[in-house]
């Protein structure tokens, strides 16, 4: 019987079994439809281009790479935006052989660096932004590179003769010179750069079939058909955007737009009208805090009328999932829909049939917000070294204070310390050069070490509790999960980033980033200067700690933060404290406000 979720346009593993062979069905099946559009700054305008036309394109990159003398089982890096040019660089090196290795646009010269030398690339594609251009002045200290291709002329200049533009490459080749290996859809496809929160980075070897039947199971989650179309933003060195943003979207025949920016999101998402959002928490977030910011701009009657139009979605939204009972309140919806709810959604065009949140836990707050206003927010979760999906909610099953249920033929475990543990045909087929660490992420029945805890109600839906490596550990053996506390905390709109400390220590303290507008109004509201960093005074930082304990009046007594240290130069990939995927990297950020920790403990409150 055939599976309602499946669209007929829809190319599975069993006709596809390596990535290049759905690329090519894709483009046999359905030559003229509209496969990506993305931005011509030349133009001013989005230019967009079938799969026949992608076909070519890929044809003629291959016939550039035939030129380079490169084996099957090389390494091909990639460090530009997500765009047409990454998805040909990524097939045409896939189909003859080659294995791709995807790098973060803004990610350091030296971190790159180290990519390059461990897997020992042979060619690098390098877009045109400050960190590509930084890198080209390292190039000596990258000598497995046997060719350098620039995305554009204005991407920097160098005298190293292995860098070419991208037009000048392209230029060479005979397409009747290309030899395409045999592939086994067990081959590898890719190593993919963990993020790195702790020590170097690790290269994840992701096979054609990992890559398939995670791409194929989380189709299934829910209807989707040729006319889908996906905004894509998370950048695709992320296995989220690039599974479920790019190869499933090829699989369902579906079309993809590439954002210009994060800073430019909002007008994308009301030109492209998106009927499909993968995202991150952080971006959930922002515009919430840009929606209540607003509310306070409005009337008490306009903030009666917004939280009531949630208030009821929310509950509208319950009893639609067979949670809650009906109330004569949603007669009012149609009405609350038109006037309040339909436009909020209309900024995030209007059309978002599912809006997929993933790489961080989602707020509970944060979801029922969206929820309540008519967006279908669906929270999953995953890991690279899983493919990297492992499960997600749907819409008719949709539990949002879970992780969703496992996707299909993906089973799932709680092991020792109530870590969650998965096993399925997506699963990674180890670390690169690395095989103590592979070892000890995945037993010998093929079980794979999550890292995280978590529990499984009887319905089979599944609630991530904790981080085992995280845990801070009070000397009253007190045991408390920061990133809970941070994201509570983080829904009060004035702290832009916050790391809570205490490992090892009597009392909890933590480290802020101030949202700057808000900090303004605050400091103002208090008699301070607005530059104010470091120990703030006592008065200003009770103020602070009122707010926090606000947000933490759900967690138990012990985790209460006594001090703050204020910080206004905020951590990012650049300053070495996050890492690509917008993670803290907690060791660093320790280490460098190393004196600033101590100061929240030297003699106080001991």
């Amino acid at each position: 019987m055939s599976n309602p979720r499946v669209h007929p346009a829809t190319i599975r593993p069993e006709d596809a079994p390596t990535l290049p062979a759905l690329f090519r069905a894709r483009v046999a099946a359905t030559p003229d439809a509209p496969a990506y559009r993305q931005f011509d700054p030349e133009r001013e305008d989005w230019s967009s281009s079938s799969w026949g036309e992608m076909g070519r394109t890929v044809d003629r990159w291959q016939a550039a790479l035939a030129t380079e003398g490169l084996r099957p089982g090389d390494r091909v890096a990639i460090m530009v935006g997500n765009s047409r040019e990454w998805i040909a660089a990524d097939l045409s090196a896939m189909e003859m052989g080659l294995v791709t290795v995807p790098l973060y646009t803004d990610d350091r010269p030296e971190n790159v660096g180290y990519i390059i030398g461990q897997t020992q690339a042979r060619a690098l594609l390098i877009g045109d932004t400050v960190h590509g251009r930084r890198l080209l002045e390292h190039l000596e200290k990258m000598p497995s590179l046997k060719r350098v291709v620039r995305l554009s002329d204005s991407a920097g200049t160098s005298g190293d003769p292995r860098v070419l533009p991208l037009e000048d490459w392209l230029q060479g080749g005979d397409p009747a010179a290309i030899r395409y290996p045999e592939l086994d859809p067990d081959a590898l496809a890719t190593i993919v750069y963990t993020s790195g929160t702790t020590g170097r980075p690790k290269g994840v070897m992701l096979s054609h079939r990992n890559i398939l039947e995670n791409a194929w199971a989380s189709s299934l989650t829910g209807p989707l058909g040729p006319s889908d179309r996906f905004l894509s933003f998370l950048p695709l060195s992320h296995m989220m955007e690039r599974t479920a943003g790019c190869y499933m979207p090829m699989m369902v025949g579906a079309e993809v737009a590439f954002a210009r920016s994060i800073q430019l999101l909002g007008e994308d998402l009301q030109t492209i009208r998106p009927t499909v959002l993968i995202s991150v928490p952080r971006i959930y977030e922002r515009v919430r805090g840009r929606i209540r910011a607003g509310l306070r701009q409005k009337s008490a009657l306009g903030r009666w009328l917004f939280e009531k139009t949630a208030a009821v979605g929310w509950r509208r939204f319950e009893h639609q999932q067979g949670r809650g009972r009906w109330s004569p309140a949603f007669l009012l919806w149609p009405l609350l829909e038109r006037v309040v709810a339909r436009k909020v959604l209309d900024r995030l065009g209007g059309q978002v049939r599912f809006a997929v949140c993933g790489g961080a836990p989602l707020p509970p707050p944060v979801a029922q917000l969206f929820i309540g206003l008519g967006l279908p927010v669906l929270q999953g979760y995953g890991m690279t070294e899983a493919g990297p999906v492992v499960t997600v909610n749907t819409p008719d099953d949709n539990l949002p204070a879970s992780i969703g249920k496992p996707l299909k033929d993906v089973d799932v475990r709680i092991g020792e310390n109530h870590e969650l543990q998965t096993r399925s045909n997506c699963v990674m087929l180890g670390y690169w050069k690395n095989e103590e660490a592979t070892r000890e992420t995945i037993d010998a029945d093929g079980w794979l070490r999550t890292g995280d805890q978590a529990r499984i109600d009887d319905s089979g839906h599944v609630y991530i509790t904790g981080r085992i490596k995280d845990i801070l550990v009070l000397t009253n053996g007190e045991k408390v999960p920061p990133a809970d506390m941070e994201m509570a905390i983080g829904l009060d709109g004035l702290f832009d980033q916050i790391m809570v400390v205490g490992d090892g220590q009597p009392f909890l303290t933590a480290l802020m980033v101030p949202e700057p507008d808000a900090w303004q109004t605050f400091a103002s509201d208090q008699g301070i200067d607005p530059a104010t960093a470091g120990e703030p005074p006592r008065k200003v930082e009770r103020a602070i700690l009122d707010r926090i304990h606000h947000q933490l009046e759900d967690f138990p007594g012990y985790a209460r933060i006594r001090h703050v240290y204020v910080i206004h130069e905020p951590w990012s990939v650049e300053n070495g404290m996050m890492t690509p995927t917008m993670k803290l990297k907690r060791p660093v950020i320790r280490e460098h406000y190393r004196e600033a920790i101590e100061t929240m403990y030297n003699g106080r409150d001991r």
